[in-house]
């Protein structure tokens, strides 16, 4: 927890001091004379940020420490609170248009409309003064601890702790203890006997072993370096666990002693003496446990072993991929996977009672079962909960206990989570806040990518590393993702390629990192929050029911309680209308009503200055936008995907340059069809739109302007008239198909309906579109040929339907 609160602050502190210097904030401190004490807060913050880069590069275990860092944090909040209510006012036209009663409008801060914990009577200078006197306070308190006498270097960054206990990881193994990775085994042996399988220009290559931690991958090394036909094959083996440190001198040095059987001390003599030790000879050498990630110490290590035999392998373990991507390797379908949920049985059965199955302990059976679930068939958590078991072979009670309680996913001195806390620990500072984030989620939650980067986004997580707007924001956030992705924290869905899920043990590992400033509530969360609610600063309240029903009165009184709320998601509750009390949330950043019955906004709604991510997918009901809509200036993603909000009335919307928008449907009603032009008002048009009515068109001119080549579109969907008749001109209709080409790096599906040209244009089927999976073409009656669509790289579905010219011999 201290390590999160520790990167969390060294993440919140610089936009704090973004904040102090803003141009709104030094007006308002002006008038009032607050300038010196601004000063003064900003250099406390000085103090405490070298205070908590100290502290970062020690391991926190003192519980004193640990309660003053997350005073700390709740102080920054604090802080980040109040400075965020002046900004706010500060941006308010009223403000702005009425110079000559600046000060009356300052005076009214005194007593702002929602403040931190303090009375609503507290002044702009009291609450500096208590903010200040608490963080001196702080200050102090760090000369006890003995921080400033650490003689630390002062980083942005800093390794974790090398974890030595980690290298005694051999390779012996009781192949009697392993169970369920024999057909991962042979597959791995064939090839390791078979020649290079993969292009490569050495002598050797690598074969890749990736996976979350505690799935088994150096227990699958293991079985695959003890087997006969293996030993038999190679000249030469070695075994070397690598760990967090990548230490190209000592891996060399146990190398070269493992397949010589000697010590060479000076490191130019040693690449020189296993360079002269591996000519000639096929060598299997495997790097259990890689965590580097450096091309160019990899480079370091491998440089002598270019003399080798043909055929020579390098087994790599390792959980992230991006060293294996710097060497040409593709991972993607190479993750070890779980074990099945009959292996997992027969595992815990070993570990707790010495046989393979339950069938003797038919009581136990079921409560096995749910800690297999909950383990998710992950080898090293089965076997901590077995070895916890095996003193209570026949007390089904206490089975029943463990099986209904935390301790098994939070007690590290069981080891079952040490593994996924190492990979935790190897995380950066703003990947640990964002993993953390994530604690909000309910177990087995599938989630979209890009929503959970607007999320961050609107947090405000992702300011700090890109100040200067929406998107480079988004850009570092999908960075991030993948970042986490690469590393097993997050996982694919089964069955669903554009959604993700989060193994469940690393859920609990989320949760056990998030501590006191996050809280998830749901059927499994045992929070008194009415007694702990001041310390939460983030909070999800997770729905039973695919829908919810909640009054309008409810939420309409709910509202005013949250002044400091920055995300709401109502997504999918059965309201039909958003109270006016929503302008109360001046601090809200994020905004979701998807789902939702609503028929319009609220006015009210315009006075949320701070807003920036609003979400209106699937309002069917939603036929208006406010009237001062274009007031949101720091909105920058919009959603109304699915909705009736018509064409001409988002047109307006354009006018917000910044702006993202996801449009679903467009729909192009005037005999010109010159609407389509105007989409080129929407310069940062997001994701996935639907073009119906193309028919109506009269000049390719009209899509030329609409500049579809430059919008980052996932989705595109092409619709014509059903009713193909003498009016419908083929050449045109493929001159403006031809000017609809989409951006070709992005592009995920093609959908193109009724299609009246005789031909596609030659972008239809191009192979630069690399990403392209899914194609559909129906209803296209004059074409007398399909278009190159075997050119595609990626394709994986394709429906070609009522091509009715088209012959086939």
């Amino acid at each position: 927890m201290a390590e999160l609160v520790l990167s969390s602050l060294l993440q919140q502190l610089p936009v704090l001091f973004e904040r102090l210097t803003d141009a709104a904030l030094k007006t308002i401190a002006r008038h009032k004379g607050l300038d010196a004490e601004i000063k003064k807060l900003q250099k406390s913050l000085v103090s405490i940020q070298l205070y908590l880069t100290h502290a970062s590069q020690m391991e926190i275990t003192d519980p004193s420490l640990k309660q003053r860092l997350n005073d700390l944090q709740h102080l920054a909040y604090d802080i980040d609170d109040v400075l965020d209510g002046w900004a706010t006012d500060a941006m308010d036209p009223e403000f702005k248009q009425q110079p000559e009663g600046i000060t009356g409008k300052v005076r009214k801060l005194i007593t702002p409309t929602c403040c931190t914990t303090f009375s609503r009577t507290t002044t702009m200078i009291a609450e500096l003064d208590d903010i200040s006197t608490k963080l001196q306070d702080l200050v102090k308190e760090k000369d006890n601890l003995g921080l400033d006498n650490l003689g630390l270097k002062v980083e942005e960054e800093t390794r974790p702790r090398t974890n030595n206990n980690r290298r005694l990881q051999t390779s012996v193994v009781n192949p009697s203890s392993i169970v369920g990775r024999q057909a991962h085994k042979d597959a791995l042996v064939q090839q390791l006997l078979l020649p290079a399988d993969e292009p490569c220009d050495q002598n050797y290559s690598i074969v890749p072993i990736i996976g979350m931690g505690g799935v088994g991958k150096t227990t699958l090394a293991r079985l695959v370096y003890d087997e006969q036909l293996v030993k038999d094959h190679f000249d030469l083996k070695a075994w070397v666990c690598v760990s967090d440190e990548f230490d190209t001198v000592r891996i060399s040095k146990e190398i070269f002693q493992s397949m010589a059987n000697k010590e060479v001390s000076d490191f130019n003599r040693l690449q020189e003496a296993l360079k002269d030790h591996v000519k000639g000879k096929k060598f299997l050498l495997v790097l259990d446990d890689i965590w580097s990630e450096s091309y160019e110490d990899w480079e370091t290590l491998v440089r002598p072993l270019y003399t080798c035999d043909p055929g020579s392998k390098i087994i790599i373990t390792t959980r992230k991929d991006k060293l294996l991507k710097k060497l040409g390797y593709n991972p993607l379908n190479k993750q070890l996977e779980s074990l099945s949920d009959d292996d997992a049985l027969s595992l815990v059965a070993r570990n707790a009672l010495g046989v393979d199955n339950f069938d003797s302990h038919l009581s136990l059976k079921p409560y096995a079962e749910g800690i297999v679930k909950k383990c998710g068939g992950l080898p090293l958590a089965l076997i901590a909960l077995g070895r916890l078991l095996r003193t209570k072979k026949d007390e089904v009670e206490h089975w029943k206990e463990v099986l209904n309680s935390e301790i098994w996913r939070l007690n590290d001195e069981d080891g079952i989570l040490l593994a996924l806390r190492l990979s935790y620990h190897d995380l950066s500072a703003p990947l640990k806040r964002l993993f953390a984030y994530c604690s909000l989620f309910p177990k087995d939650f599938l989630f979209d990518k890009e929503d959970l980067v607007l999320l961050w986004m609107a947090e405000g997580f992702l300011q700090q590393a890109t100040p200067n707007g929406s998107t480079e924001e988004q850009c570092m956030g999908r960075k991030y993702f993948g970042e986490l992705l690469s590393r097993s924290f997050f996982q694919p869905a089964p069955n669903n390629e554009s959604l993700f899920i989060m193994h469940d043990l690393m859920n609990d590992l989320a949760t056990s990192v998030a501590g006191e400033f996050f809280v998830r509530l749901d059927g499994e969360t045992k929070k008194d929050i009415g007694v702990e609610r001041l310390k939460y600063r983030h909070l999800s309240f997770v729905q039973s029911w695919r829908s919810f029903y909640l009054s309008n009165k409810i939420i309409s009184d709910l509202l005013p309680e949250l002044p400091f709320l920055r995300v709401l998601s109502l997504s999918n509750f059965e309201i039909s209308e958003v109270p006016e009390s929503i302008g109360t949330l001046r601090h809200l950043r994020y905004l979701n009503l998807s789902r939702t019955s609503i028929t319009h906004l609220p006015e009210k709604v315009c006075n949320l200055f701070n807003l920036r991510i609003l979400i209106l997918f699937g309002c069917d009901r939603l036929t208006k936008l406010p009237n001062n809509f274009l007031k949101l200036k720091n909105l920058r993603h919009l959603d109304v995907r699915d909705t009736k909000l018509l064409f001409k009335m988002l047109l307006e919307i354009g006018k917000l340059k910044s702006l993202q928008i996801s449009l679903s449907k467009i729909d192009i009603e005037s005999e010109s069809g010159i609407e389509i032009a105007k989409l080129k008002d929407f310069e940062n048009l997001y994701e996935k739109i639907s073009v119906v009515g193309l028919e109506k068109v009269q000049n390719a001119i009209y899509a030329h302007e609409a500049n579809f080549s430059e919008k980052r579109l996932s989705e595109l969907e092409l619709e014509w008239g059903f009713e193909l008749n003498d009016s419908r001109n083929d050449m045109l209709e493929k001159e403006v198909l031809n000017e609809l080409k989409p951006c070709h790096d992005k592009l995920l599906k093609l959908k193109l309906m009724s299609y009246g040209g005789s031909e596609f244009p030659k972008w239809v089927g191009d192979p630069l579109f690399l990403h392209l999976k899914h194609v559909s073409i129906s209803g296209c009656k004059r074409c007398t040929s399909i278009p190159p669509l075997g050119q595609l790289p990626s394709l994986k579905e394709l429906l070609i339907k009522g091509l009715h010219g088209v012959e086939v011999f």
